[in-house]
């Protein structure tokens, strides 16, 4: 089964997202340390142009990923994925190496995050409560229903399936 028809791909589509925009940003941010003769203004210029690039993917991170996580969550897990893209590129690209305390300060804000996705059982219909309103939002349903088929187990959604007709009234 391909991962992009997979129940999981959801999920896995932010933080694929995510890494990739951290990748840009960290470069766009912390590259140039290694120029420090380029002028300023050139460096800034250059800085914001990668950064587009970061923004490009992020944006759409965050887009997808609201469907299957909170903004907590999608911000705890933005964070950190910065410090590990950091971190290997602070070691492999500024040489710059990682010593106990930086370690155990990433060790704390990793148990902060986990803080952040306990309870992860809580669903989608918790975060975002039925509204009375006439519009039927079938991409909505479809994500809720990947999501508990990726709870659920071969019960779920098929990838590519047709999702179930939107209420009737109730909607999200």
């Amino acid at each position: 089964m391909p991962i992009l028809s997979s129940p999981a791909w959801p999920y896995l589509q932010p933080i694929v997202l995510l890494i990739s925009s951290n990748v840009f940003m960290t470069i766009a941010w912390y590259g140039h340390l290694r120029f420090k003769s380029a002028p300023l203004l050139a460096v800034i210029v250059v800085s914001w142009a990668i950064a587009f690039f970061e923004y490009c993917l992020a944006v759409p991170a965050n887009r997808f990923g609201s469907a299957v996580y909170s903004p907590a969550e999608l911000k705890t897990m933005q964070e950190v994925i910065t410090l590990a893209v950091f971190a290997v590129f602070s070691v492999l690209y500024l040489r710059e190496p990682l010593g106990w305390n930086h370690l155990g300060g990433f060790l704390l804000i990793a148990a902060g995050a986990a803080l952040i996705f306990h309870g992860r059982g809580v669903t989608a219909e918790d975060r975002h409560p039925p509204r009375r309103s006439g519009r039927c939002r079938p991409d909505r349903e479809l994500a809720d229903q990947r999501a508990a088929a990726w709870r659920n187990g071969p019960r779920g959604v098929a990838a590519g399936e047709a999702p179930a007709p939107c209420r009737s009234v109730v909607s999200r």
